[in-house]
């Protein structure tokens, strides 16, 4: 029996937090700021929630920050979209870390990754018509020579910006996001859109891997099992999508339905996959809730209103997220230094809502997993929150990396910062 979406809302068809999984409360913590990086929006004090006994800083200012990595000696690559270029960020022993460019005159990189392939270790990019490698060499701060792997991937449309992720037998995958919101020609485009193509990791042997990803934004590689995830922005204006007695009339859009559907997507990713759209939209309006979601059928005229593709044979979403709240960057824990209780699962940095009628994202959660599935009847828990309040903000995150002591570092490009959180 279909839950009324009202209900859900109040509810939370999420299910409550796993009883196995104790996180610690958030406090609010004053920001701690170095005197050199105080300009806006550090101007003034800032705080954000992070859990009981930990420290959050601002680490290094680097406008428009977008993805990372760290490096073997434990420096971060940095992507810079808007400016074409790609930031080192090393420590400093005896003051701010030392930031440079390490690559300039990119068309907006986003994606990056270090991969070690016959005994080289390569720093991965992700530009918007093509993926690039560099030899990477301990203390160089610029690479050799720029390899191409792929071309031809394309540009433009409302998600420019482009994922990569390695897997450990060598497979390159990357995320190519949808020209617009709900459009039936970017499956017949040339490279197909709102897709994942898996490639070795030179670039041969390109194929189609998955498909009906809006806009896959993060991906990830699940050490367990060496298994493809993907975080992934859903759609907007959703039209309704029931014959029933809400009140809503089967087609129409209403504000209080779209501000909650459908949700966004953390999922894995299987060779080839279909993941609904733009023919089928993930609810959590069921008693499963957010996790292993059914679908409804995108009614938007001429494009699933008369069940013209069935989404029972659509590949299932493994966990949903609020809807909005526009996942980007990926990381699992799994594996690192990252410290318990955050230990074993998933970190995301949720860039934020922009067209709902209060605010939701804009803050960094972890998902705990338990073996190679996000546990169910569980809600994400706030590792880090606090940039927004239900009207505006004043930092964006977007990725989250963890260094080899256990650190988290996130970057925010609204704010124009990378934070490090730091366990007690």
């Amino acid at each position: 029996m279909r839950t009324l979406p009202w209900l859900c809302v109040l509810a939370g068809c999420a299910g409550g937090h796993d009883a196995g999984v104790v996180t610690p409360p958030l406090g609010s913590t004053t920001i701690t700021v170095p005197a050199s990086m105080r300009s806006a929006p550090f101007d003034v004090p800032r705080s954000l929630k992070v859990p009981t006994g930990y420290h959050i800083a601002v680490y290094a200012r680097i406008p428009s920050a977008r993805f990372a990595v760290v490096t073997p000696d434990g420096n971060l690559l940095v992507s810079v979209p808007n400016s074409g270029s790609v930031q080192l960020v090393r420590p400093n022993a005896t003051g701010d870390p030392l930031v440079s460019t390490y690559l300039s005159g990119l068309d907006n990189p986003q994606g990056l990754a270090m991969h070690t392939v016959g005994g080289v270790t390569y720093v991965y990019v992700a530009e918007e018509t093509q993926v690039d490698r560099y030899v990477w060499t301990a203390g160089q701060l610029t690479p050799a020579a720029r390899q191409v792997i792929v071309s031809g991937l394309l540009t433009g449309g409302s998600h420019p910006y482009k994922d990569l992720a390695l897997d450990a037998t060598d497979k390159l995958y990357v995320a190519l996001g949808s020209s617009c919101n709900i459009c039936t020609g970017d499956l017949t485009s040339t490279p197909q859109r709102a897709a994942i193509y898996q490639y070795n990791a030179d670039g041969t042997g390109g194929h189609l891997f998955a498909n009906g990803l809006r806009n896959p934004e993060g991906l990830a590689i699940l050490p367990s099992n060496n298994t493809l995830w993907a975080a992934v922005n859903e759609r907007d204006d959703i039209p309704y999508p029931y014959h029933d007695q809400s009140g809503n009339s089967y087609g129409g859009v209403y504000k209080p339905y779209v501000d909650n559907h459908p949700p966004d997507e953390l999922t894995s990713v299987r060779d080839g996959g279909n993941y609904g759209w733009p023919y089928c939209n993930p609810t959590q309006d069921s008693s499963a809730g957010y996790d292993d979601m059914p679908f409804d059928p995108s009614v938007d005229q001429g494009v699933n209103d008369a069940n013209q593709v069935s989404c029972a044979t659509m590949d299932r979403i493994v966990k949903g997220i609020q809807a909005h709240s526009a996942p980007l960057g990926l990381t699992f824990t799994i594996g690192t230094k990252a410290p318990a209780p955050y230990s074993s699962g998933a970190v995301l940095g949720l860039h934020g809502s922009w067209d709902r009628s209060t605010n939701t994202g804009y803050k960094v959660i972890y998902v705990p997993f338990s073996g190679s599935l996000p546990r169910t009847g569980t809600t994400p828990t706030d590792l880090v929150s606090g940039w927004a309040d239900a009207h505006s903000y004043w930092g964006r995150p977007v990725d989250v990396v963890i260094d080899a002591s256990g650190r988290f570092f996130i970057t925010d490009d609204q704010a124009g910062a990378i934070y490090a959180l730091i366990a007690p």
